[in-house]
């Protein structure tokens, strides 16, 4: 996974973006992944929000893909759809096909001491509720941050929809 060239970035993800779907609406290609484990972190779910987040835990383990050959254009990308409630770090994941341990990008909540942070969020009960929404959302933060036509992102997308927790 490692590559010659500066502009090619791996990124793991954990959450909504394990959706091929999605993946594919922030890339606008299908993504080459590969399974990981990002250990030292915990991903919870938000109280209200239908999306988790990872925060650093000592014995935390987090499943997830790692998406591999990245552009900048559609690191960019990540960094739109994820917004400033994440923070993009450098982290190592093991591949779980070879044990490799890799350098990746990923996205963690910036408030690691949120009161919102709570249990164990389950991608397949997620899929089943959110995915399609997901999807046509993060279509219309992307066409908004190519030609925002004077809108706020709020304004052009509205927000994504609460989880009911």
């Amino acid at each position: 996974m490692t590559s010659s060239d500066p502009q090619s970035h791996n990124v793991f993800v954990y959450g909504s973006i394990l959706e091929p779907a999605v993946a594919a609406v922030i890339l606008d290609r299908t993504a080459d992944t590969v399974p990981a484990v990002l250990h030292g972190y915990h991903r919870y779910k938000l109280k209200g929000l239908p999306y988790p987040c990872i925060v650093s835990s000592d014995s935390g383990k987090v499943n997830g893909k790692v998406i591999t050959g990245v552009s900048d254009a559609e690191l960019n990308n990540f960094d739109v759809i994820e917004g400033n409630d994440y923070e993009r770090v450098t982290v190592e994941v093991v591949r779980m096909d070879n044990s490799e341990k890799v350098k990746v990008e990923t996205y963690v909540w910036v408030n690691k001491d949120d009161p919102r942070m709570y249990g164990e969020w389950d991608f397949e009960e997620w899929r089943v509720v959110h995915a399609e929404k997901f999807v046509e959302t993060f279509r219309k933060m992307l066409e908004w941050n190519k030609n925002p036509y004077g809108k706020s992102m709020e304004e052009a997308v509205g927000s994504l929809l609460s989880s009911g927790d």
